[in-house]
């Protein structure tokens, strides 16, 4: 199994992977925070997302959803600076890049990093709201998770 150390490493293996692998790499990032969220829309998206027989109008319509809830979360969280709005906002745009159109060939990879920034700032914006000098480390588990699915 490639151990994967930096992101220098991980960039250069998710852009390896084919449009539809990295839907599926994508979606487990999110999946590994989207407990933080709650959001049965986002949650309903991402299961959109991570199912391979989803279908064109499928994936069209849970992509037009996301971005509404994205102007939603957006609108919310620049009011008060809530961290959890935040965290929501940028957990719906790592779902929105599972869901979006693949990219040509000079933009292969950056489907699953946008998934996977945005899986970091949520994760941020939480260990902020909590005061948490120590945040977990996403990335950290971002490779984790990119070497078991290379591995697989």
């Amino acid at each position: 199994m490639t151990k994967i150390s930096s992101d220098i490493e991980f960039r250069q293996n998710l852009a390896e992977l084919d449009p539809a692998r990295q839907r599926a790499v994508a979606v487990r990032f999110v999946e590994n925070v989207l407990a933080l969220s709650g959001d049965e829309r986002i949650e309903h998206a991402v299961r959109v997302a991570g199912n391979p027989e989803a279908s064109t109008d499928e994936l069209a319509a849970a992509f037009k959803a996301i971005k509404k809830i994205i102007l939603e979360k957006y609108t919310r969280c620049g009011a008060d600076c809530d961290w959890k709005d935040q965290s929501d906002y940028f957990i719906a745009r790592a779902t929105a890049a599972c869901l979006s159109p693949p990219l040509g060939r000079q933009e292969r990879g950056k489907i699953a990093w946008q998934a996977a920034v945005g899986c970091r700032m949520a994760r941020t914006c939480l260990s902020i709201d909590a005061e948490d000098s120590s945040p977990t480390d996403e990335s950290d588990q971002q490779y984790r998770v990119l070497s078991e699915f290379l591995a697989t």
